[in-house]
């Protein structure tokens, strides 16, 4: 029976020893929660680092058969994993790149050995009980090499990564010496995912930039794998907050806490210690309210709880001593004898007491420099059972794209951050009700058992996708098949693109000329009498007879605009008018002048507006821009504009692959049929022909082709292996003879 094996660097639960007795406490985490539903069932398991370290092989059986009780697996690590692969690579790395403080990252090689050992040995924990069919659900930044390790192993098990803090933009993750590394093992994965569809977006960038591959919208194409990159916007555990505000402890919490505060309104702030949450602003901007609104002093508090955190850490120490000073010198100024501005606890709250709290506060302040979620902003919705309160949230969380009726702000803005406070104290309470219910739709619907299951549910469709491309994809056992009707037919034709489907694709389009190898394979499929072979290319046709006009094969060039049989002349499409450059040439030139890198090629009846050689977004953008300037203009004057790879190209509607392909076909009755392209244009060609022939998509697997090729070498593989089966056949048939 298949399994779920749950990985992350923790596992959910903290053990004290008592004595000589080791006693377990559930973790009350929101991940925890979640995922309980799942390694709780069945032969399910979580695997992770226990939080402890031991003197003896028997502490370690002795917590191994306590954990595997509750479906836990332990990983077991020395202090010195913790101090280089948890303290070291993951949080002075790791950390502070993708929460967009780069300068406090420490790129030690120490670090990064650390953590590839450590990343081994979660492998080793998921291989030891890992069978085909389980599924493997990764969770955060301590193990991003995990899915790449396991993958290596067993190829054919589902694997899912999670990542619970921002992905930073290309510009920062380039820094981390061991990128590469990094994102080749994420890819291991089926399915990515991250927290907003912003820091999706800089994980495409990133692997795209970084890593050979093909990207299509969200799917990555690699190593013959497509890996599928979504956002899920984690939840909370809705229900069990709003429960607690009824729990007695909770009610008595809330009234001590009204005694305390009756005269004053209440703005909570929670975090734990870190330079990414943006607490220094906070006192400042409340610094500021106090010292322009003098009306407020007495009538408003900040409770401000931070959660320990590292303070060992030289950044973290610093920190904390700054955030003491910055308090006392607010309650030395401000305070009254019978009221304190600041309330400050440098400690961990039990969840009774933060239930309370949230359910008490007016103002709940959440302005992190960068997070991935945050969830104290939706524990705190959950607990508005009366639908009141106001929810200030920095627009550098994740969770401002689900609650877009708090008040969002920029964090670095003390100015904004101020006006928002009063907007919040002055806020009517039929204004606070309207937002306060719709956010709490929101964090209802979108609780962490939907985030659980919409994960879950997309990760099988992925595999389910993998599987349909995989028997779309030309493998072995579909290469044999092509082979066979290859062999058993008698007069074939060959309709072969030539950029990026025999070739590479070439920032330099007078580079891309055909090589040694390709030259042989031509030879060696044209010389067979049974075969035409045709080069159908966008490409002028000087290029083209300057290649391959010794060859007996035919070819078309310029999309059909020039056509040449072998040992004939070239023959131009009749009826053709170029007289339509003179309007668009203009306009292309204006595109080049903005568009550092790109370049204009001009054809018989085709104008052509590279990008390959400008900055990739870039490219696109003035792609995108360009195809909307001459929508009209070129359906006006009866052209055709054609989006292809890093180019876009105006012809004239007539020039058409698939209609000129038509024409040889109509020449003589083949038996066996075979099309490969890579771009737009050849979809024309393989939506014209009919379904038993061979049609290829090089490079996609979105297209009206019956088959896909990864790339021109794969083109090239399956092409040798029909030329090399011409040769052994010859052979044959001459020895029979």
């Amino acid at each position: 029976m298949s399994k779920t094996i749950i990985i992350s660097n923790r596992l959910p639960v903290k053990i004290t020893k008592d004595h000589e007795e080791f006693i377990l406490k559930q973790s009350e985490g929101g991940l925890a929660t979640g995922l309980g539903s799942i390694y709780r069932q069945g032969n399910n398991v979580w695997i992770g680092w226990p939080g402890v370290e031991c003197s003896s092989v028997e502490e370690e059986k002795l917590i191994s058969e306590k954990l595997s009780e509750i479906n836990l697996l332990p990983v077991f690590l020395t202090q010195e994993d913790i101090n280089l692969y948890y303290e070291g690579f993951s949080n002075e790395i790791l950390w502070p790149v993708f929460h967009y403080h780069p300068t406090y990252a420490v790129y030690e090689q120490s670090y990064w050995d650390s953590y590839v050992s450590v990343n081994n040995k979660f492998k080793d924990a998921v291989l030891a009980i890992s069978e085909p069919g389980d599924i493997i659900w990764i969770h955060d930044y301590q193990l991003l090499l995990l899915p790449g390790l396991i993958r290596a192993e067993q190829p054919d098990l589902t694997i899912g990564f999670f990542q619970h803090i921002p992905f930073p933009s290309h510009e920062l993750f380039r820094l981390i010496p061991w990128r590469k590394e990094i994102l080749e093992n994420m890819l291991g994965a089926d399915l990515i995912g991250f927290h907003t569809f912003d820091d999706a977006r800089h994980f495409l960038s990133a692997a795209t930039r970084v890593l050979p591959v093909q990207s299509s919208a969200n799917v990555l194409s690699y190593n013959e794998r497509q890996i599928v990159i979504e956002s899920f916007p984690m939840g909370i555990d809705n229900n069990k907050f709003e429960q607690l505000t009824y729990e007695q402890l909770v009610q008595d919490n809330i009234e001590k806490l009204k005694k305390s505060f009756q005269y004053s309104k209440v703005i909570l702030s929670i975090d734990r210690l870190d330079y990414s949450k943006g607490i220094l602003n906070r006192l400042q901007t409340y610094q500021m309210l106090l010292q322009k609104n003098p009306e407020y002093i007495g009538k408003v508090v900040l409770y401000m709880i931070i959660v320990p955190s590292r303070d060992t850490v030289k950044q973290y120490k610093e920190l904390r001593d700054e955030i003491d000073k910055v308090v006392g010198n607010i309650n030395a100024q401000y305070r009254t004898l019978n009221w304190l501005p600041v309330h400050y606890y440098y400690r961990s709250f039990e969840i009774e007491m933060l239930a309370a709290l949230y359910n008490l506060a007016d103002i709940c302040l959440v302005t992190p420099m960068r997070d991935g979620m945050n969830l104290v902003s939706k524990e705190y919705i959950a607990c508005r059972t009366n639908n009141t309160g106001v929810l200030i949230l920095s627009e550098m969380a994740g969770a401002a794209k689900e609650l877009i009726d708090s008040i969002i702000v920029n964090p670095n803005n003390i100015g904004e951050m101020y006006r928002a406070i009063i907007e919040g104290l002055d806020m009517p309470e039929p204004e606070q009700q309207r937002r306060m219910t719709q956010m709490r739709d929101i964090v209802s619907k979108f609780n962490i058992r939907h985030w659980v299951k919409i994960y879950m549910d997309r990760l099988q469709e992925v595999k389910l996708m993998q599987a349909s491309l995989q028997a779309k994809h030309i493998g072995s056992q579909r290469r044999h098949i092509i082979e066979k009707e290859y062999s058993a037919a008698s007069n074939r034709i060959l309709f072969l693109d030539y950029d990026g489907t025999l070739v590479g694709f070439d920032t330099n389009i007078n580079k891309a000329s055909p090589d040694t190898e390709l030259m042989s394979i031509l030879h060696q499929l044209s010389s067979d009498p049974s075969n035409t072979v045709v080069i159908i290319s966008g490409r002028k046709h000087e290029n083209l007879e300057e290649w391959f006009g010794h060859l007996p094969i035919d070819i078309i060039a310029e999309h059909g605009a020039w056509q040449k049989k072998h040992r004939t002349e070239w023959v131009e499409q009749p009826g053709l008018s170029n007289h339509w450059k003179q309007d668009i040439f203009p306009i292309l030139e204006t595109f080049t002048d903005r568009t550092p890198g790109s370049f204009i090629e001009e054809k018989t009846y085709s104008l052509v507006w590279h990008y390959r050689k400008a900055e990739k977004d870039l490219g696109e953008l003035r792609a995108n821009d360009l195809m909307a300037n001459l929508r009209y203009i070129t359906a006006d004057k009866g052209l055709h504009m054609l989006p292809g790879n890093k180019v876009v190209e105006v012809k004239n509607m007539e020039v058409n692959k698939g209609k000129v392909a038509l024409t040889w076909l109509s020449n003589d009755s083949y038996d066996f049929v075979m099309a490969l392209g890579d771009d737009h244009t050849d979809e024309d060609m393989f939506k014209a022909f009919s379904h038993d022939s061979v049609t290829i998509k090089v490079g996609s697997n979105i297209s009206a082709a019956r088959f896909y090729l990864n790339d021109y070498k794969e083109v090239r593989q399956l092409l040798r292996t029909l030329a090399e089966k011409n040769d052994v056949e010859s052979t044959e048939n001459q020895n029979s003879k």
